[in-house]
């Protein structure tokens, strides 16, 4: 099962900048850590913090963080369901590492254990 092309094409042009402070409030709801949430995001992307205040002080869309991004090996081995669709039938490659990171957060948020979420690495 694959998005359509007019959700694909939202997710690209979509300012990181703007879905960030989404994510921290998630995650802060739920007593967890900004600092974990930059674990989390370098471990998908290899954007350390520094890196990453930057592309947000840019305000790059997800299409350019994703192209800039080395995703890491093991990002394949996030699987499950996100927003209605299971990440690893996404069939559109942005679109999928767009949700992994949705779907990263949301472990977070939901207190699973760091080495559980980064994927026993």
């Amino acid at each position: 099962m694959g998005n359509s092309n007019t959700q694909d094409q939202r997710i690209a042009k979509m300012i990181f900048a703007s879905v960030y402070p989404l994510y921290v409030q998630k995650i802060e709801k739920k007593g967890r850590t900004t600092e974990e949430l930059h674990q989390v995001i370098e471990w998908l992307t290899g954007f350390d913090n520094r890196k990453l205040q930057e592309l947000i002080k840019e305000k790059v869309t997800f299409e350019t963080f994703f192209q800039r991004a080395s995703l890491n090996p093991n990002a394949h081995l996030i699987t499950g369901v996100i927003c209605g669709y299971r990440v690893e039938e996404i069939e559109n490659p942005l679109t999928q590492q767009a949700r992994y990171l949705d779907k990263l957060v949301d472990e977070l948020a939901k207190g699973r254990k760091m080495e559980k979420i980064l994927r026993g690495s």
